[in-house]
């Protein structure tokens, strides 16, 4: 299990905001999150974005059922930690999908920017993945399940913004 550290990134939130002023009128910070689920997948992932690839992620419905949050919406924002749970990436979701986890696309696997960067190598992956996932929340693991594929944009700190 990987602890957030909250003030960390409380305070990632309130630079990128004072960065911003006007833009953003949120009072609470957004959530924050790991990707993955250990902390080594955690840091190759966030790797896989510092380094540029990685554009895309996606995550069961049931994921966020699960947490008790709200799916994300195009123009929000949350922020990525590391396998210790250091904030190090404010990411803004640019475009987002519901679909069952068979739906995703050439384009999309190659967005998420893992692996071969292709859809059988993308959907053997997350089946796996997924399969832990739902283990874990009690679900049985179908391909029918409901997936945000949500793509970002790195927005803060400014040495690793997208352009």
């Amino acid at each position: 299990m990987i602890r957030i550290d909250e003030a960390a990134a409380e305070q990632m939130w309130d630079d990128y905001r004072r960065a911003h002023p006007g833009r953003h009128t949120d009072t609470e910070s957004p959530p924050a999150e790991h990707f993955g689920d250990s902390p080594e997948m955690a840091d190759d992932l966030l790797t896989e974005v510092l380094d540029g690839p990685k554009r895309a992620t996606a995550a069961l419905v049931a994921e966020f059922a699960d947490g008790d949050e709200a799916l994300p919406r195009i123009g929000s924002h949350w922020i990525a930690c590391d396998g210790k749970g250091n904030p190090r990436l404010v990411l803004r979701s640019v475009e987002l999908r519901v679909g069952p986890v068979t739906s995703v696309d050439e384009a999309f696997a190659y967005d998420e920017g893992e692996g071969e960067r292709t859809r059988d190598w993308w959907l053997d992956a997350h089946r796996g993945y997924w399969q832990r996932i739902c283990a874990k929340m009690g679900l049985e693991y179908d391909d029918s399940l409901e997936v945000v594929f949500e793509r970002f944009a790195v927005v803060w700190p400014p040495e690793h913004a997208d352009a």
